[in-house]
This record gives C-alpha cells, sequence and structure tokens, in this order.
C-alpha cells in the first residue's frame, strides 16, 4: 500500500491542486508557512518519485514535477490495497458503506448502474 507521510501528503495536495508542472521551488513556496529548505522539498518529490506517485521533467537545467496520477487514482488504488490487506472483503465493504451518507450510497448505486 502506497500511504503517504504528513509532508508528502501535503506536497501531493500541491501538485493535485495544481494544472501545470511545478519546480521544487514552486512547491516550497505553496507550503511557506512550513519554512521548509528547498533540500526537504527535493528529498520529499524524490521518494514520491521512487513511489511512482511523482514524475520529474528535465526542462534544460531545472525540473519539474507533476503528478503521476490524479487524486482519484490515489485514493482507489488506497481503497483497492486496504479491501485485499481484509480477512473478510464483505465485511469491510459492509463497514465502508455503513460510514457513507445516504447521498454517497445513491452516487455508488447510479454508478453500478
Amino acid at each position: 500500500m502506497t500511504t503517504l507521510g504528513e509532508l508528502e501528503r501535503a506536497v501531493m495536495n500541491v501538485l493535485w491542486n495544481t494544472d501545470r508542472d511545478v519546480t521544487a521551488r514552486e512547491v516550497q513556496d505553496q507550503l511557506a508557512d512550513r519554512e521548509l529548505a528547498t533540500t526537504t522539498v527535493l528529498t520529499v518529490l524524490g521518494r514520491l518519485e521512487r513511489k511512482h506517485l511523482v514524475q520529474r521533467i528535465r526542462d534544460g537545467r531545472a525540473h519539474h514535477y507533476r503528478p503521476a496520477g490524479s487524486r482519484e487514482d490515489h485514493i482507489a488504488e488506497l481503497m483497492s490495497d486496504a479491501l485485499d490487506d481484509a480477512s473478510d472483503r464483505g465485511a469491510a465493504l459492509a463497514r465502508f458503506l455503513g460510514s457513507m451518507s445516504e447521498a454517497e450510497r445513491a452516487r455508488l448505486r447510479d454508478l453500478l448502474g
């Protein structure tokens, strides 16, 4: 399961919320309230790249970063992995459905068609 640490999640949120490729410096600027060093941001981006969650694009001497997939892709993978880990997949699904609002269950019924 590709879980994210708190800082990795914050970096991914910056990437998912941006509609273009960004530099490490731009990620750092978006997380300015954390007062992160550029090397820290680069380390996190490198870890995310090794986890296949981030793509690094060389642009001259600089690198730009983009998410390898959407936030929804990542969440779907986490949900699938969690179900794979369940000893009773049906019970896990039942508990998950029980935590959903009626509107969410109706949406799921529509998706199942």
